[in-house]
């Protein structure tokens, strides 16, 4: 990942409802949700939350998929590895041991 693609990533995540409806996608998991289960999950009427979806798949933080006449959005997991690695690319000048507390609260954390 380059700066440019991170600094999207981040931008997308620095809005509380696109943060809220990404970390409701990754709580859903591999199925992900439909767009409209996920809107009224996080108490937005369909158009906003199909707007900040737009932007949080062009940061490549989610993806959609056409099933017939519903679309199902999902939390993209590579993207968001992408930028956790860009993020900890130079972690601790040569100090691993530094991070060893982040990268443990991560693999707890997380399925991944």
């Amino acid at each position: 990942m380059e700066s440019k693609e991170a600094l999207s990533a981040l931008s997308a995540l620095g809005h509380d409802t696109r943060l809220r409806l990404f970390r409701r996608l990754v709580q859903a998991g591999p199925a992900g949700l439909w767009a409209g289960a996920l809107a009224e999950a996080a108490g937005l009427r369909p158009n906003t939350a199909s707007t900040n979806l737009s932007i949080l798949a062009a940061a490549g933080l989610v993806t959609a998929t056409r099933e017939g006449r519903a679309v199902r959005y999902r939390a993209d997991m590579a993207g968001m590895q992408a930028l956790r690695a860009f993020l900890m690319e130079d972690c601790c000048g040569g100090r691993p041991e530094l991070c060893a507390p982040v990268l443990e609260r991560i693999g707890r954390s997380c399925c991944d």
